[in-house]
C-alpha cells in the first residue's frame, strides 16, 4: 500500500469514526445531494471522522467536501486502477492508494467504528453486504446503518424481509442492520451502539 498525507500535521484524534459507502454519481434527485451533505457536516461538526472510498465526485465528492469544510478528519482509501476514473480525492486529510479493492475494503474497515450505507450503485450494494455478512459471521461488531433516503431502498428492504419468509435468512440476521430515513437520528444510533457518545444536534443546526 502506498498512502499519500494531505497534510504533514500530527493527526487529531476523533471523537468516532464512521465508514460510508455511497454513490460516485449524484442521482437524479437533488435531495441525494443535500443527505450527502448532511452526513459529511454531521460528522464533522460532531468531531468525527469520516472514511470513505477516496473519490472525488458523485455523492462520494459532496460528502467529503461537507466533511472537510465542517473540520472533520477524512480518510480515504482509493486502489490505483480506479484513481482516474473516480478522481482521487486530494484533499483528504489522509489519501490511501491501495493495490485492489479487497485491500481497500479492509483498510475502511479497520479505519471505521460504524458502518453507513447511502443510495449508490453495484459498489455501494456489494460494500453494504460484505460488511453486513462480516458482522453477521462475527469478524466484527460494529454497527451497519443503511439510509433510506426517499425510500430508495424500500424494494431491497422488501426483499430481504421475503428472503425472511422463505427461511433463507432469520430475524436476528436482519436485527444487524439499522435502517432509517433520518440521517442524524441513524448517525446517532449508530455512534452510540459503537459505544461512543454523539451529542443531539437538529439538521437545522449544521
Amino acid at each position: 500500500m502506498t498512502s499519500g498525507l494531505a497534510s504533514p500535521t500530527k493527526p487529531v484524534k476523533a471523537a468516532f469514526s464512521v465508514c460510508v459507502y455511497c454513490g460516485s454519481r449524484p442521482g437524479h434527485a437533488p435531495e441525494f445531494a443535500m443527505m450527502a451533505r448532511q452526513v459529511g457536516t454531521w460528522i464533522g461538526a460532531q468531531g468525527g471522522q469520516l472514511v470513505f472510498g477516496g473519490g472525488h465526485n458523485g455523492l462520494m465528492g459532496i460528502m467529503a467536501d461537507a466533511a472537510l469544510a465542517a473540520g472533520a478528519r477524512v480518510v480515504g482509501v482509493i486502489p490505483k486502477a480506479l484513481v482516474e476514473k473516480e478522481w482521487a480525492h486530494n484533499g483528504c486529510t489522509e489519501l490511501h492508494i491501495v493495490e485492489n479493492m479487497h485491500e481497500r475494503k479492509r483498510i475502511m474497515a479497520e479505519h471505521a467504528d460504524a458502518f453507513l450505507a447511502l443510495p449508490g450503485g453495484i459498489g455501494t450494494l456489494e460494500e453494504f453486504f460484505e460488511v453486513w455478512t462480516w458482522r453477521q459471521l462475527g469478524y466484527h461488531d460494529k454497527p451497519v446503518g443503511l439510509l433510506n433516503l426517499h425510500g430508495y431502498y424500500d424494494g431491497l428492504l422488501a426483499f430481504l424481509a421475503s428472503t425472511v419468509e422463505q427461511g433463507f435468512m432469520s430475524d436476528w440476521q436482519m436485527g444487524l442492520i439499522r435502517a432509517g430515513n433520518d440521517t442524524v437520528l441513524l448517525l446517532q444510533a449508530l455512534v452510540q451502539a459503537a459505544g461512543l457518545t454523539a451529542p443531539t444536534v437538529r439538521l437545522d443546526q449544521i
